[in-house]
């Protein structure tokens, strides 16, 4: 590109392979969500069909080509993929399209480290950050040049600059593990304090941007962000709900949403976050009916709670956002049952936003709560049981 012409900050070009997975997005509309939520404007897209990936550019020499002309052509100063690129192939595109260049993963990390708020939040993103650069190092730092030696070292050679970058960013991760194992006994701590009053757990999972923290909110009156973005919530937030139906007290709590390609090591990371989940009594799978590829996302969910070792645990599908249906495809019953992974689970549809079918989930959520958790409790004892997460 020429120099005369600037790059736009923050315009970004998305590129998004076809390998022939089932759930590949040929409009890259997540992408483009993702993209804006981190605070880019995507100003072009471009997808492709590949048999595999190509070792060292990701999408072929022809391909980078055309990536880089259509760079050139809307001033984009940076190039995202919907994939996860190795280190190699990012450096190689880098330097064969003049742009800076990031990948799926890197996307999400940057949005959750700017959505965390509580001290562990913060401690989880910075723990998966740190690994991820860790292996990007050598793209990372220019000045790799071997440095003098130092005294009592006489002309001999001295260390790399990456070696101390790597020694630097390990004693990072060394750090921030310890911070956050500090933490995670203090969260363990109240748990234990939960469970030892009986109360019956609920925990809200979903694919994000599905309205888990809208219905936290309208269950239990809190004031927990929400609004229609990725990701808009990524510290858990438990509070007590009074179910009047049954005159009993659960726990419910919000947790991050979950997302297709979700990063191992923020899985990792936030493996204290979701043990929420793992140690609930019921998982309020909340989905957004509204959106066509729910199926796909219903998937996506299911294979996270498998890899947290939270496969187990009985689920209630919450299909939301029936308001946002056309009448056409709205159910002609609010409650009725779906099969997951060759079983049948309890569904209702249910509106967050409106209220319509809240009553049928407090009635159910009631029904559920175990016997012995039958602690009587009116509305004005929530508050001395707010038990938020952050």
């Amino acid at each position: 590109m020429s120099e005369s012409i600037p790059r736009q900050e923050g315009a970004a070009v998305l590129v998004g392979v076809d390998f022939g997975l089932p759930h590949f997005d040929a409009e890259l509309e997540e992408l483009g969500l993702l993209s804006q939520t981190a605070g880019l404007t995507p100003v072009a897209r471009l997808s492709c069909k590949r048999k595999a990936p190509d070792a060292a550019l990701f999408v072929g020499s022809g391909k980078a080509e055309e990536i880089r002309e259509l760079a050139e052509l809307h001033r984009a100063s940076e190039v995202i993929f919907d994939q996860a690129l190795s280190p190699a192939q990012q450096r190689n595109l880098e330097r064969a399209l003049g742009c800076a260049v990031y990948d799926r993963t890197f996307l999400i990390l940057e949005i959750f480290a700017q959505r965390a708020r509580s001290h562990e939040g913060k401690l989880q993103v910075e723990l998966a950050r740190l690994q991820y650069l860790s292996t990007r190092l050598v793209r990372r730092w220019s000045h790799l040049e071997r440095q003098t030696g130092g005294a009592g070292v006489r002309g001999g050679p001295g260390e790399k600059q990456i070696e101390l970058d790597r020694r630097m960013i390990d004693a990072s991760i060394k750090r921030t593990r310890e911070r956050l194992q500090k933490v995670q006994k203090q969260r363990g701590t109240q748990r234990r304090q939960r469970e030892r009053r009986d109360t019956f757990n609920i925990s809200l999972v979903g694919y994000t941007n599905a309205g888990k923290s809208s219905l936290f909110n309208a269950l239990v009156k809190a004031r927990a962000y929400a609004a229609d973005q990725l990701f808009a919530t990524l510290d858990t937030t438990t509070r007590h709900l009074y179910l009047g139906e049954g005159g009993r007290r659960v726990s419910i709590s919000d947790t991050v949403g979950f997302i297709r390609d979700l990063p191992h090591g923020l899985v990792d990371a936030f493996k204290a976050t979701l043990q929420e989940a793992v140690d609930a009594d019921l998982l309020l799978h909340v989905v957004d009916a509204s959106n066509p590829h729910h199926p796909e996302q219903i998937a996506q969910v299911q294979e996270v709670l498998a890899e947290i070792g939270a496969q187990e645990v009985p689920q209630l599908l919450v299909f939301n956002k029936l308001d946002a249906l056309d009448e056409s495809r709205r159910p002609l019953q609010l409650q009725d049952h779906m099969e997951l992974d060759g079983r049948p689970v309890p569904r209702i549809f249910l509106s967050a936003h409106s209220g319509q079918g809240l009553p049928l989930l407090r009635a159910e959520l009631a029904a559920r709560a175990l016997p012995e958790a039958d602690e009587r409790m009116t509305p004005a004892h929530e508050a001395e049981f707010d038990d938020a997460a952050h």
